[in-house]
């Protein structure tokens, strides 16, 4: 067997995605084993408000939780090897996103910030680990996002017009099926705007709940309209890609800069029009990508919101279904996407799609730091 480690947190800012993939069958990466660890809640609090409010940011927070978040993977990596029972010995190496904590890829300088350190992953579990994944795409021009495509790619093209739809914090999708000129693989992808991080931010905020369970609370609600109009107009959602983006742009204030105009709105019609703004990004973005579209399959923690994934399917005319039917669950595609990546950089092969990130070319991606 052919062993690697993905681990993956995003921008939703809830667990650690850890998973155990063999790659002896080069067809189709064969995921062994997985488990989310939650973040300690103080460790959570610290992410969030670095995030949240970056003018609060000093160096020394900066450096503290880059330690402290490179524990807590080597931890869930430790942990899910146990639970495995297989030994770190038998692992080639570890492909760790890290946690995204700044994303400026349309800066004067360019930078995406991801932070655990890998030294700290390596020293502790002695395996060798692949991280800083973004920044290669982003010093070739690139928004050093979105990178999981090019795994999407890997493992679900078959030559059908077909969208991989990432529910994440934020949205993003994978356009498959489209050739160029030359009859070759034309591979597109965008981020589409946010998934599930605006209605996380208004749970938190006016229900005190972590998320909306199911979209229990946004099913009982009423769009407002004028809301919706508004929120829809950003400048984000217009423009053409490449492009992606994050909690900089998509963030409670952006939306309580909006609710300054709208008073007493109920929390379930708040999310109700947060919901059906997900949804409309999505669905505008795979007309606009990818008209002919036969299939969306949907992973990430959104497909668990059942009214989003409702009101997606009621503005689309093609199937809707988890990547589970096609060989995947959906919890765990972006984890084997990094444990993907790290084994392209072992082989020394390009992890980047420049039809999808705008990079001038295909690049190596990530930093090895050996066991």
């Amino acid at each position: 067997m052919s062993l690697y480690i993905g681990l993956m947190s995003g921008t939703s800012v809830d667990a650690i995605d850890a998973a155990l993939v063999n790659f002896s069958d080069d067809h189709s990466p064969e995921l062994l084993h997985a488990q989310a660890t939650p973040f300690p809640e103080e460790l959570r609090a610290s992410i969030l408000t670095i995030i949240q409010e970056p003018s609060c940011a000093n160096l020394d927070m900066l450096g503290a939780l880059d330690i402290a978040l490179g524990h807590a993977y080597a931890d869930a990596v430790k942990a899910l090897l146990e639970t495995a029972e297989v030994e770190a010995s038998e692992i080639v190496a570890i492909g760790n996103h890290g946690q995204t904590v700044r994303h400026q890829p349309d800066s004067e300088l360019p930078f995406s910030t991801q932070l655990g350190d890998a030294s700290i992953i390596a020293e502790h579990t002695s395996i060798a680990t692949v991280a800083d994944f973004r920044s290669r795409d982003l010093a070739a021009g690139g928004q050093g996002a979105p990178l999981v495509p090019a795994f999407h790619q890997a493992l679900f093209d078959t030559g059908e017009s077909r969208v991989v739809l990432n529910i994440g914090g934020i949205a993003n999708i994978t356009v498959l099926g489209q050739r160029d000129e030359g009859g070759e693989a034309l591979i597109t992808g965008v981020d589409t705007g946010p998934g599930n991080t605006l209605l996380d931010a208004a749970c938190q905020h006016y229900l005190e709940e972590n998320y909306d369970a199911n979209g229990d609370h946004a099913r009982q609600g009423t769009v407002i309209a004028p809301l919706f109009k508004a929120l829809s107009s950003d400048d984000y959602f217009s423009r053409s890609g490449p492009k992606s983006t994050g909690r900089e742009h998509f963030n409670l204030h952006w939306l309580n800069d909006h609710l300054r105009e709208h008073d007493d709105i109920e929390a379930v019609d708040l999310l109700a029009t947060l919901s059906e703004l997900t949804a409309w990004s999505i669905a505008e973005s795979i007309r606009n990508k990818a008209p002919d579209t036969q299939r969306v399959m949907v992973c990430g923690g959104g497909i668990h919101n059942t009214d989003l994934i409702q009101r997606i399917q009621s503005r689309l005319d093609c199937l809707v279904v988890s990547t589970e039917q096609h060989g995947l669950h959906p919890d765990w595609v972006e984890a084997t996407a990094f444990a993907w990546l790290a084994k392209r950089c072992i082989d020394r092969q390009p992890g980047n799609l420049p039809s999808v990130t705008g990079a001038i070319g295909p690049r190596i991606l990530g930093a090895i730091y050996p066991a």
